[in-house]
């Protein structure tokens, strides 16, 4: 940025794409020519000296910038595997104030405050930039934006899944006198750098890996544990989310070479440390497809979240003993998502991450990741031990979903079970359902039940199952999501786990535009809800924000009569800034 007369503002800033900021300054993108104007009457007798620096070799990029760095609103990819949902984000990066606060998180990061001049020095580096704000963009070392918090309460700050853009977060974090705003997780990490690295000019854009592994041991694996009722157990710092959203930026990697150039992994969320930080990537997503985990930086970590081997245990607390029940090399990094461009679709990403799910190819390149990292292509890298060899089940399960998945409405699922083998079995079976964040911690259980079978050669039953409203309305979550396992004891047989994790949907809200929208002029929209439960919904809040639409955010309360059948309308009159 820069002021004066010599610099015709309104022609640099069409000609770089920065007419949207709201300032007086000149801003300007790297790689492209500026005009400057000078005045030969001002002071003949003075010579002027201009000095333009630019990084190495700078060059043009072919992404769609319109999608990546201009537009300011988008969509995330939450859910499940088995049930993708999405919401909107304003990441709001020409808003106000927006882009001297994007200046001040670097200049109180821990890179800014160790050696100031070498900190400024890189910062023409997207590689430098991405990795540093990464840190900044989390509160965990360096009172950062935002801190986290998966513990299900949010007293003292905002529930994570309240917030709906990036401009109220990074407001909040300047008028604190830059205190972290609370509260965070994923996806608000993920669309909060989206904001910061777009206001700077960097190619970003958001991406949902469902199934995500979490591997805190650094072995590609994740382990996890059930006791004999099905339950998961908390146990070990390895752990599975429903899903994880993080970033990538489009930008060149001199530092490996051509081939790894091109869209970058970045991730906020504080997970595990790096150089003794929380801050993660840059990663190559070419490095991380070819298994290169070696490579600059945090390669094994997105490796794992992506392409993981999941081992499923039995647990005795009373004796210590761990059995494997089965491994699964298909379960993580499922479905990866994002916006596409120009439009509100999902595009999946996941072959540009791995190879086919089950390969001889994807299992290829694990092997190869595995010996980069000096692991031994067994299951522990230790001895190989009795309780890890993998038997073949005499049984399989599955849930089925039998109806809709809606809060408000009951939860009906049907356990499948099939008998694998030419002889009688008889199976118990320990059923368990809880409620869970979407990190899949346990948070309150909502039903249990056992049943015992017996299976005729080769045949396959099901057996409907029903969870009520009433059982689990108290007990749901804000993440609104449910975990349902079903451990079974054959007799004379392996144990076979059987589990599914359930996403609910929210009712849906209706707005319509009411007449034409002009620049400059009112325009009345009408807001309609449901409300799906026969009873009374109280503290009802509508906010809404949109950029150059309304100044700030609106929140407006109601209460919903107690009637399914009842459509709660409210009309009010939005101006467009723009």
């Amino acid at each position: 940025m820069a002021q004066g007369n010599n610099f015709p503002l309104l022609k640099n800033a069409r000609e770089h794409h920065t007419s949207k900021f709201s300032s007086e300054e000149l801003i300007v993108r790297r790689g492209q020519a500026f005009t400057i104007t000078f005045n030969g009457a001002e002071r003949p007798e003075q010579n002027l000296i201009f000095i333009a620096e630019t990084g190495m070799a700078p060059k043009k990029t072919s992404e769609p910038c319109e999608e990546y760095v201009l537009e300011e609103f988008g969509i995330i990819f939450a859910g499940n595997k088995n049930h993708i949902s999405s919401f909107g984000w304003n990441f709001g990066q020409f808003q106000g104030d927006i882009l001297n606060i994007c200046l001040a998180i670097m200049d109180r990061s821990l890179y800014y405050r160790q050696d100031p001049i070498t900190d400024v020095s890189h910062r023409h580096n997207p590689r430098y930039l991405g990795r540093v704000l990464s840190a900044m963009v989390n509160a965990n070392d360096d009172q950062g934006v935002v801190l986290g918090n998966w513990s299900g309460k949010y007293e003292g700050g905002k529930n994570p899944t309240s917030w709906t853009g990036s401009g109220e977060i990074l407001q909040s974090w300047k008028k604190s006198g830059f205190k972290p705003v609370k509260y965070g997780q994923c996806w608000v990490f993920a669309a909060v750098l989206t904001t910061v690295l777009r206001c700077l000019g960097i190619p970003t854009r958001t991406i949902t890996n469902f199934s995500s592994a979490h591997d805190a041991d650094g072995n590609l694996r994740v382990d996890e544990f059930y006791d004999a009722e099905g339950n998961h157990l908390e146990r070990g710092a390895d752990s599975v989310w429903n899903f994880h959203v993080w970033n990538e930026s489009w930008f060149t990697r001199n530092d490996l070479g051509p081939s790894y150039s091109g869209w970058q992994v970045l991730d906020a969320t504080p997970q595990e440390e790096s150089g003794g930080i929380y801050q993660c990537g840059p990663a190559s997503r070419h490095a991380i497809k070819e298994g290169e985990v070696e490579l600059d930086y945090d390669g094994p970590f997105v490796f794992a979240e992506v392409n993981a081997d999941c081992m499923y245990w039995n647990y005795d607390s009373a004796t210590g003993k761990k059995t494997l029940i089965f491994s699964k090399a298909t379960e993580i990094g499922a479905s990866i998502s994002t916006k596409a461009v120009g439009r509100d679709a999902r595009v999946d990403v996941t072959r540009d991450y791995k190879y086919e799910e089950g390969s001889a190819k994807e299992r290829e390149i694990f092997k190869k990741a595995r010996k980069k990292l000096g692991l031994e292509d067994k299951f522990d890298p230790t001895a190989p031990k009795q309780e890890e060899v993998e038997q073949k089940p005499d049984i399989s399960g599955k849930f089925k979903v039998a109806g809709s998945l809606e809060v408000g409405k009951d939860l009906n699922l049907l356990l499948v079970l099939e008998n694998l083998q030419s002889d009688a079995k008889t199976v118990n079976v320990n059923m368990t359902a809880w409620s869970t964040l979407y990190t899949r911690r346990r948070v309150n259980q909502i039903w249990k039940d056992s049943l015992s079978v017996t299976l005729a050669p080769k045949e396959e039953k099901q057996f409907p199952i029903k969870i009520k409203y009433p059982e689990y309305q108290q007990q749901l979550t804000t993440d609104k999501t449910i975990q349902v396992t079903a451990l079974c004891h054959v007799k004379d047989g392996i144990q076979v786990l059987v589990k599914r994790n359930i996403t609910l949907d929210n009712p849906a809200i209706d707005i319509q535009v009411l007449g034409e929208a002009k620049v400059n002029k009112e325009v009345v929209v009408e807001v309609a809800f449901t409300n799906p439960i026969n009873e009374e919904v109280k503290d009802c809040v509508l906010q809404v924000e949109g950029s150059d639409l309304l100044q700030g955010i609106l929140e407006l309360r109601w209460v919903p009569e107690p009637s399914p059948a009842i459509r709660h309308t409210g009309m009010w009159a939005w101006m467009s800034w723009n």
